[in-house]
This record gives C-alpha cells, sequence and structure tokens, in this order.
C-alpha cells in the first residue's frame, strides 16, 4: 500500500470512530432524557396490591367479645362576656359558671355587694331548670398575700355564694360541695393584675339535665 493510501485509510479510519463516538454520545443523552410512560412504581414489575381477606379470623371479634358501648365526646365551650366578670364553660355533661370576686365582693371581703345576690339568682334558676341535684361551689384568689389567708378567704365567699344559691335552689335532694382553694388552680397569669382579676373567682359546677 502506497503511503498516500496509508495516510488516507488512517483519516477515515479516525473519522469513522469520531463519528461513532458522536453517535454513542447523542445515543447516551438521549436516554437520560427519556419520561418513562407510566410513573414509578405501577410498572409491570411492581408488586400487587396487598389482599386482605375479610373472612379472616384476627379481623373477627373473638368468641363472646362485644364491642364497647359509643361514646360522646365530651366537647367544651367557652363563653366569656366582654368585661370579664362572668364566664361560662359549657360540655356534654356540665355547666360551669365562673363570676370574678370584683363582681360579688369588696376587696378582701366575703360580704356581698348589691350586685351579687341578681346575679347568682340567674344561676340558681338555670339549676332548676336543669333539675341538678349535685352542685359544685369554689373559691380562689390570686397568689397576692398568704396562701392560708387565701384559702380562708375563698372558702369564706364559696360558702356565702352557697348560701345565696340556697334561697333559689330549694330542692331537698340537692347536695353542695363547698370547697376553697386559695391561689391554686391558675386560669390566667397571676404575673399581671388583669391575670389576678381572672384567678380571684367562685365557680358555680352543675350537671346538664339529660332530657
Amino acid at each position: 500500500m502506497t503511503t498516500h493510501r496509508r495516510l488516507y485509510a488512517a483519516t477515515l479510519a479516525a473519522g469513522l470512530a469520531m463519528a461513532g463516538a458522536q453517535v454513542i454520545g447523542a445515543t447516551s443523552a438521549h436516554a437520560d432524557d427519556v419520561v418513562p410512560s407510566v410513573p414509578p412504581g405501577t410498572e409491570p414489575s411492581a408488586s400487587a396490591p396487598v389482599t386482605i381477606d375479610s373472612s379472616a379470623s384476627g379481623l373477627k371479634l373473638p368468641q363472646g367479645g362485644t364491642l364497647a358501648a359509643p361514646k360522646v365526646l365530651d366537647m367544651v365551650e367557652v363563653v366569656e362576656d366582654l368585661g370579664g366578670e362572668q364566664r361560662r364553660q359549657e360540655t356534654n355533661q356540665t355547666v360551669m359558671m365562673a363570676l370574678q370576686s370584683e363582681v360579688l365582693f369588696p376587696e378582701d371581703s366575703a360580704v356581698f355587694n348589691a350586685q351579687a345576690a341578681a346575679r347568682i339568682q340567674a344561676i340558681g334558676n338555670e339549676i332548676n331548670q336543669q333539675k341538678a341535684t349535685r352542685i359544685r361551689v369554689f373559691g380562689f384568689t390570686d397568689d397576692q398575700g398568704s396562701y392560708e389567708h387565701g384559702k380562708e378567704l375563698s372558702k369564706k365567699r364559696a360558702d356565702a355564694v352557697q348560701a345565696e344559691l340556697g334561697k333559689t335552689v330549694t330542692d331537698p335532694n340537692v347536695v353542695f360541695d363547698v370547697r376553697g382553694y386559695s391561689e391554686d388552680y391558675p386560669i390566667a397569669d397571676n404575673g399581671t393584675e388583669e391575670g389576678r382579676k381572672k384567678n380571684r373567682r367562685v365557680e358555680i359546677t352543675f350537671p346538664r339535665s339529660s332530657g
């Protein structure tokens, strides 16, 4: 083979090699851009969903077994008047009325003011309508002063509210549970006067009528 022919053959081979490389590279790039025809996991090789046998023994109640009684969730609704003087908390089972001490008593006192009797009478009328026979009257204070003084004051205030309720709630079957808790069980921040005002309260709780 002459030198000229050898040079031509070498050039042709190099060109074919380059062309082959370009074809391979183009094919590879094209393969990377291919979008699957179906979402991953749904191709024919994917596992079929697990079949559940509705008659399997594990899904049945054991011999003699019974389902638990249906239960209605105890929903809570809280309504507070604009001044925060009275708060009503109602569930499926109970009604709780919280009155700020300031609307019932002068400062550091368990003697009713002029407006107290009417507020308590209204609550007593609702208790009669609900035919409640068990009533809780709990007194609370803020964290100012000694715990012992708060305990005594909160109990005296609860006693006063119970005595006033007794003028309206006259059913002889009614049982009162009267307690004073001092600063225990705060419902607001005692670090502010607004919070302390909410914590100084008397709560009256009674069951709702099932009828």
